[in-house]
């Protein structure tokens, strides 16, 4: 018998279901490495995340490149048809700019150890 279960079912069996580093979480591994104030963690995060989605927003084709890390720039996402499901009409859905992360060599091989 195969059991299918969603996340919040899956919540209920196991305690460690969640893997996703929250920004509250993210904040405090700053503070710790950078034996920082959990303040000024708090505002040098946000000030990096400001800081790659202004880049990623003034620029044509955006691109902000941290060696080792990674790379976000900007994607685009040609027009196209869609359908609505509740109705069956087709809507024309615009051409777009969206974010997009390539993981650097560095970043890739310190996943791959663990």
């Amino acid at each position: 018998m195969i059991l299918y279960m969603n996340a919040s079912a899956f919540h209920k069996y196991s305690k460690d279901w969640r893997k996703t580093m929250n920004k509250t979480e993210l904040v405090a591994a700053v503070a710790a490495k950078a034996e920082l104030s959990k303040k000024d963690a708090e505002k040098a995060v946000n000030a990096t995340i400001e800081a790659i989605g202004d880049a990623l927003a003034s620029k044509k084709d955006g691109k902000v490149q941290l060696i080792g890390f990674g790379t976000f720039e900007t994607r685009k996402r040609k027009a196209k048809t869609a359908r609505n499901p509740r109705t069956c009409e087709t809507v024309k859905v615009p051409a777009t700019k969206v974010p997009a992360f390539k993981a650097g060599a560095a970043l890739k091989a310190k996943v791959a150890k663990k």
